[in-house]
């Protein structure tokens, strides 16, 4: 019995040793308490006489709890016996340490551990309808950031293995920038306003944080810690790719570039866990599960586990190709860069931005004529089907906005359309590289193959880069509108610019210049090549200005990738218009596709140029057209609502075959100062004056 009981308590004390320290506080405790009582009572002295062992035992717990209280035993402390003096003495101190000092000792271990463990993420969260976001990289500040947009207040749960205290700093500093900068611009907007006035509508229309933001130190591999941050009662899971560039040791990024080159182990393992949870018949329905891929083995094995697990209803995975993604957004800004600044506000929650709403199927061009006789704040632009259902998909400033409607307008405003505008010739070099660059080679070939015409180039690119990424990309041999490549490193400064003047020099057309950031560099690295290559660039067209007052800067555009925010202020100083954050447009689409998984596929078409047109589906893109080449004549002054609708009707002339109509919607313009106006809003209050040298900003099939 004695070597049960001593093994017992071996093992509580390893397992339980908080439990087991209360117990022996109340044990010798509730043991005093009475030892104590039955002295007192037993002494009966002068003055308790006839105290009974239950008043012996509560003058005792007063004693303790306040000294004072020796008054009830100990009437006149001059004329007790020495013995009930030491006596209650004793118990006072005794008390004092065994039970005062003690509980609150072991109280305040257990509020400060309580806290420690809540910090440490440890506590079950009680939430749902809330975003988590597993893993972290340069990308998530971002999603979290386009949150704030959101009409409703947003609950985010953050999973990370470690940096909990940088994530919180960073995720603070990118929110609090948001807010300061959009309520310095509702302050500039309403600056001619009266005093009174001014502070009215900045209280009722300021910019305020409606998102709580939880962020987790654990495992995200663990089901306990994912049923802790009640994974299986969130509206949508976001699997992110861990970071490469988060090192300062060549030798480790070195090891992590080669591993994560051939696949994301951590991402797949990551997906079957929260498949397997999120399937379950105890999670909720319509969970959407967005997972950030960059590589194609891991394409096909979370392509498999969609076959396993998908679950209609319940479990939705949503597989995102980074890298494909931002090639296409590279290729399409090199092609157009205009649609920079952009798609900044349209696969944004905030102005012009894109919605989905489950539809009957329609002719697009019949139902955007009806649709638009009635509504005037925002524009239908196609039908598409996703998972058997047919959606409708708007450009709009709020969703709510799509169903206002109101008296039919008959507006008949006539537009002459050129009927056989073709895109100009472009022509690109790219400067440097990324992980990225065969996703962008594949974007210009899909451009090239959509509107080559017999007998004449319709893209012609220049490469330059170090020797050893031209051998990679074996000197771009397989892509024939590559017509050269120059092997020159950043020092080459000389090779470079000669190279680019000479280009330049050789096209009547404009020359457009994107400058790629490496993103698998060190941290210490991260833009500094691309940096570089801008000042170069910079250099070319002052000393054209110089030598050459009526040289046109705007002949040359710049697209200047780069990697960290903290960098657009440094690139725009240098009069950079379209400074791609990459990995902002990522970010913006999955906080986007979070809300509603149908834009995907919208995303996915908008971006993709047609290769192959013989299946007899036509993908559809947004263009920039310039208005002299677009129209005959330049439409005279109007309203956004007439331009939509003149345009929709020039475009889709009944006289016209079938298949030799193009049905264009306007989305809006550029002016040739290179501000952007996106039709958002009331279309009869936005006065359109379109003039020589703007762009029109078009959604068509080409």
């Amino acid at each position: 019995m004695k070597k049960k009981l001593k093994e017992w308590l071996s093992i509580q004390l390893v397992k339980n040793p908080g439990r087991m320290v209360l117990a022996s506080i109340l044990i010798f405790n509730l043991v005093f308490f009475f030892l104590s009582a039955g002295v007192i009572s037993a002494l009966s002295l002068q003055g308790t006489e006839q105290m009974s062992f239950i008043e012996a035992a509560f003058c005792t717990v007063t004693m303790i709890l306040d000294a004072g209280c020796i008054q009830f035993v100990v009437a006149d402390i001059g004329q007790s016996g020495v013995v009930i003096s030491i006596v209650c003495l004793c118990v006072i101190i005794i008390g004092m340490i065994s039970f005062t000092g003690a509980v609150i000792g072991y109280v305040t271990n257990y509020i400060s551990h309580f806290i420690e463990h809540s910090n440490a993420g440890k506590r079950k969260l009680y939430i749902s309808g809330h975003v988590v976001i597993l893993n972290w990289n340069t990308r998530a500040s971002e999603i979290v950031n386009d949150l704030l947009y959101c009409e409703e207040r947003q609950k985010v749960v953050i999973l990370v293995n470690s940096r909990k205290n940088e994530i919180e700093q960073e995720i603070e500093e990118r929110l609090t920038d948001t807010i300061n900068r959009e309520n310095r611009y509702l302050q500039e907007q309403y600056g001619s306003l009266p005093f009174l006035k001014k502070q009215y509508m900045m209280f009722k229309n300021r910019f305020v944080k409606n998102i709580t933001v939880v962020v987790r130190e654990g495992d995200v591999f663990s089901a306990k810690q994912l049923h802790d941050i009640s994974l299986e009662h969130a509206k949508s899971v976001i699997i992110l790719g861990n970071d490469i560039n988060n090192t300062f040791c060549k030798y480790e990024h070195r090891e992590r570039l080669e591993t994560n080159n051939r696949g994301n182990s951590q991402t797949v393992k990551t997906l079957m866990q929260v498949a397997d949870i999120t399937a379950a018949e105890y999670s909720d329905n319509n969970q959407k599960i967005i997972v950030e891929i960059t590589d194609d083995w891991t394409w096909e094995l979370v392509e498999r586990i969609i076959a396993c697990k998908q679950v209609d209803e319940k479990c939705n995975i949503v597989p995102v190709r980074v890298n494909k993604v931002l090639g296409q957004i590279l290729s399409q800004f090199s092609l157009m860069p205009e649609l920079n600044e952009a798609y900044q506000e349209l696969f944004s929650n905030k102005g012009a931005t894109f919605y989905s709403e489950l539809q009957d199927y329609e002719d697009d061009v019949t139902y955007a004529k009806r649709y638009l006789s009635t509504h005037r704040y925002a524009i239908p632009l196609t039908f598409m089907t996703c998972k058997g259902e047919s959606h409708c998909y708007y450009s709009a400033e709020s969703e709510k906005l799509i169903h206002k409607q109101e008296q039919e307008s008959d507006v008949d405003f006539k537009v002459n359309l050129n009927k056989n505008y073709w895109i100009e010739r472009k022509n690109i070099v790219i400067l440097g590289h990324n992980s990225k660059c065969k996703d962008i080679m594949l974007g210009f070939q899909a451009f090239a193959n959509e509107w080559k015409q017999e007998g004449e180039e319709i893209l012609r690119i220049i490469v330059i880069d170090n020797k050893e990424n031209l051998e990679k990309m074996d000197y771009y041999k397989e892509y024939p509108f590559v017509i050269n490549t120059v092997a020159a490193d950043i020092y080459d400064k000389d090779r470079i610019c000669t190279t680019i003047e000479e280009f330049v020099d050789s096209n009547e057309e404009d020359t457009s210049i994107l400058i790629l950031s490496d993103d698998s560099a060190l941290n210490e690295d991260i833009d500094s090549v691309a940096l570089a290559n801008l000042v170069y660039v910079q250099d070319i067209i002052n000393r054209r200005m110089a030598d050459n007052p009526l040289f046109d800067p705007h002949s040359i555009d710049m697209v200047v990738e780069i990697i960290d925010p903290k960098h657009h202020d440094i690139v725009n100083s240098y009069n950079v218009n379209n400074v791609v954050i990459s990995n902002r447009y990522i970010s913006k689409m999955i906080t986007q596709i979070s809300e509603k998984e149908a834009l995907f596929d919208f995303y996915t078409d908008i971006l993709t140029y047609d290769m192959d047109v013989s299946s007899g589906y036509e993908s559809k893109e947004i263009y920039v057209k310039k208005v002299s080449r677009f129209f005959n004549e330049i439409p005279s002054e109007c309203t956004a609502e007439e331009l939509i609708r003149g345009l929709l009707d020039a475009s889709t002339d009944c006289r016209m075959p079938k298949k030799e109509q193009n049905p264009a919607i306007a989305l809006g313009y550029v002016k040739q100062n290179g501000k952007v106006v996106l039709f958002s809003g009331n279309q009869t209050e936005i006065k359109v004056h379109l003039e020589q040298g703007d762009i029109l900003i078009v959604f068509s099939n080409h």
